[in-house]
């Protein structure tokens, strides 16, 4: 599992499956929380205890706004989960993570 925090780039395009958003506390004496984009070959990764293929970490981070894409959010660890992907763009302005993507509708997917 490779981590990335902090990347250079402020508008990312990764091709991925799943997309799980999730956040740590604030890191040093930042205002925000570290926001937490990991990145899976295959839908629903927390039901089979998969690791993430790539992780990007973002300190500093107000919120996360998610743009046109079909998503589930989990109560019970507080993450979002965004399945049936084919890319995911991660745009940073500021304080503000944008997620925009190329998405197969979920009611498509292959039943197994």
């Amino acid at each position: 599992m490779k981590t990335i925090t902090n990347p250079k780039e402020s508008e990312l395009h990764v091709k991925t499956t799943c997309a799980i958003v999730s956040r740590k506390p604030a890191r040093n004496n930042n205002e925000f929380k570290t926001a937490v984009i990991a990145l899976y070959d295959v839908n629903n990764p927390h039901m089979i205890d998969k690791f993430p293929t790539t992780t990007y970490e973002f300190t500093n981070i107000e919120k996360v706004r998610i743009k046109g894409l079909n998503l589930s959010y989990y109560l019970e660890g507080n993450d979002t989960v965004i399945n049936d992907l084919e890319e995911l763009m991660i745009i940073k302005e500021e304080h503000v993570l944008i997620l925009k993507g190329y998405q197969f509708e979920v009611e498509r997917r292959k039943k197994k």
